[in-house]
């Protein structure tokens, strides 16, 4: 899979039935359920596909248990029920997680049983364990790392773990199998309208080259998350708001702080919201905040706010508690919700549903939602979007489509780090042993090797050192000082198979290190660990 491949598909098509904008969950799941219907789809993604919020999720597929608290049965219903989708559709990236939530009150044991035993009859036939009642001894059992102090008891339910960008790649993969168009670091500049006032395509700029394209389409998806406003704006001048965007952080912590495979939820923080201790490549996430933030960004850094209450909260539950010299990785994310109708609502009060929206010049434009729910989106976003262009009916395709990498659960080896190519494995392995040099480590403290930075750029369209390091292999997210530490070495690996300049891998090692600086607590300076791979 090669971007200048993709790019040449632009030339040799002279009008699509769809086109979408944004590479995020909901473009690529709009961009896969758009070619299995047989529309003519191509997808332009101004950074790298799930460079946004998609890369910085809390890593689960999950039905909300909030929502449910909040009375929403109909979001948890239908989240649940793509939940178990998916985690038939990616088994390879999915996996069953149980969750304890710890009660220190005689009446939450009662309480949240009844609550999550709901949440199991919801999901159905779907449903992926059961809600069980665990004493203060059972408790502490399967939750060595929390305070034992006034514990009464716990609950233990189940819910979907999975790798976001990981994800992200394969939807891109099976998309582009199928006979789709995706191309990363293609900027859309403009639209463009016909003598009535409906739009008839876009211009698209090549983030590396400067070249423009003028690409004409039936009909225009703009899934761009949090700058969903800015694509309003090219269509409209004069239109409302209808993006507010919310941060969440969350921080990277070694699997000491958090020993054993559950994960904790803590139903209600001292701000009310609901945090998450989830084990994840052999490292724990903490989070997440809800935070208003007045200007969007590719790149948002967690707030100082954010950070203290993280860690304060994980310090009233963990017997290990953990400081910011702790933290491998601080990664923070935009949620794109719908603007709130009222001013000052909080964001707890706005809707976690996702919106769609047709523009009288016939733009598509999805608003909310989350990865869980991004293939029913997908469905309903088609499904209008078709409507729109006049294309011939087809129904839904992507219920059931086994997603690239799919291998069914039971072959899926979490303890091998490379579970997460699932049905690649094979070809991974083969690079590892065909040449020395590929089967090395890219860190002597992780597992990961040369081969999957080669697969990274052969097949899975990585572009550039943060690609790689940050959403093909997650090093950013799990241990930004170990990524630090590799990012002239791996670099220098990528310029001699991509033919670049040695100014090139300078350039990105040091645009990459400046970068994952801001995932760190305190200042850090790369330490030589490894050799460069000639």
């Amino acid at each position: 899979m090669k971007r200048k491949n993709q790019i040449s598909k632009l030339t040799e098509t002279q009008n699509w039935d769809v086109i979408v904008i944004g590479g995020g969950a909901s473009g690529l799941g709009t961009a896969l359920d758009s070619t299995l219907r047989g529309y003519k789809t191509v997808l332009f993604e101004i950074k790298d596909f799930a460079k946004g919020t998609s890369s910085r999720s809390t890593k689960l597929v999950h039905g909300g248990v909030r929502y449910l608290a909040q009375g929403d049965i109909k979001l948890v219903k239908e989240a649940l029920r793509e939940r178990g989708l998916l985690a038939k559709n990616a088994a390879h990236l999915v996996k069953d997680q149980s969750f304890v939530i710890p009660n220190y009150s005689w009446w939450g044991g009662p309480f949240y049983f009844i609550g999550l035993t709901i949440y199991d009859f919801l999901a159905g036939k779907l449903s992926i364990g059961k809600t069980k009642y665990l004493n203060k001894k059972n408790v502490l059992q399967k939750l060595p790392a929390i305070k034992s102090s006034n514990l009464a008891s716990g609950i233990l339910y189940h819910d979907g773990q999975f790798d976001d960008s990981r994800l992200a790649i394969n939807l891109v993969q099976s998309t582009v199998e199928n006979g789709g168009t995706m191309i990363n670091y293609m900027g859309v500049t403009g639209l463009s309208k016909d003598n009535n006032g409906q739009l008839n395509g876009v211009i698209v700029k090549d983030e590396f080259t400067g070249k423009t394209y003028h690409v004409k389409g039936k009909v225009i998806v703009n899934a761009t998350g949090v700058f969903t406003d800015d694509i309003l704006n090219m269509n409209n001048t004069k239109h409302k708001k209808m993006v507010v965007p919310s941060q969440g952080i969350h921080l990277v912590l070694d699997k000491s702080f958090f020993p054993g495979e559950e994960a904790l939820m803590i139903p209600k923080t001292s701000d009310g919201r609901v945090l998450f201790a989830v084990p994840w490549h052999n490292k724990v996430v903490v989070g997440t905040t809800d935070t208003l933030i007045k200007d969007t960004s590719f790149e948002p850094r967690a707030l100082e706010k954010e950070i203290e209450f993280v860690l304060e909260t994980a310090r009233n539950y963990l017997v290990k508690a953990p400081t910011r010299k702790d933290v491998l990785s601080v990664f923070a994310g935009l949620r794109p919700l719908a603007a709130p109708e009222k001013e000052g609502q909080s964001t707890k009060e706005v809707s976690r549903s996702h919106k769609i929206m047709i523009s009288d010049s016939g733009l598509v434009t999805v608003i909310g939602g989350k990865w869980t729910t991004y293939r029913e989106m997908a469905e309903e976003i088609v499904d209008e979007a078709s409507k729109v262009a006049d294309l011939p009916e087809v129904s839904c395709k992507t219920h059931h489509f086994s997603i690239h990498g799919n291998i069914p659960a039971s072959h899926a080896d979490q303890s091998d780090h490379l579970y997460i190519y699932g049905s690649d494995i094979p070809e991974i392995k083969k690079l590892q042993q065909s040449d020395a040099a590929l089967k090395q480590k890219i860190h002597p403290k992780y597992d990961a090797t040369y081969a999957e930075v080669l697969w990274a750029i052969e097949c899975e369209m990585a572009e550039t050192l943060e690609d790689v390091l940050a959403r093909r292999i997650r090093f950013l997210f799990t241990d930004a000082r170990a990524a630090i530490d590799i990012a002239e070495d791996v670099a220098q690996f990528m310029a001699q198979r991509l033919g670049k300049s040695e100014e090139w891998a300078v350039l990105e090692t040091k645009n990459f290190i400046e970068l994952a600086k801001g995932y760190l607590l305190e200042d850090y300076s790369p330490k030589k660990e490894t050799q460069i791979i000639n």
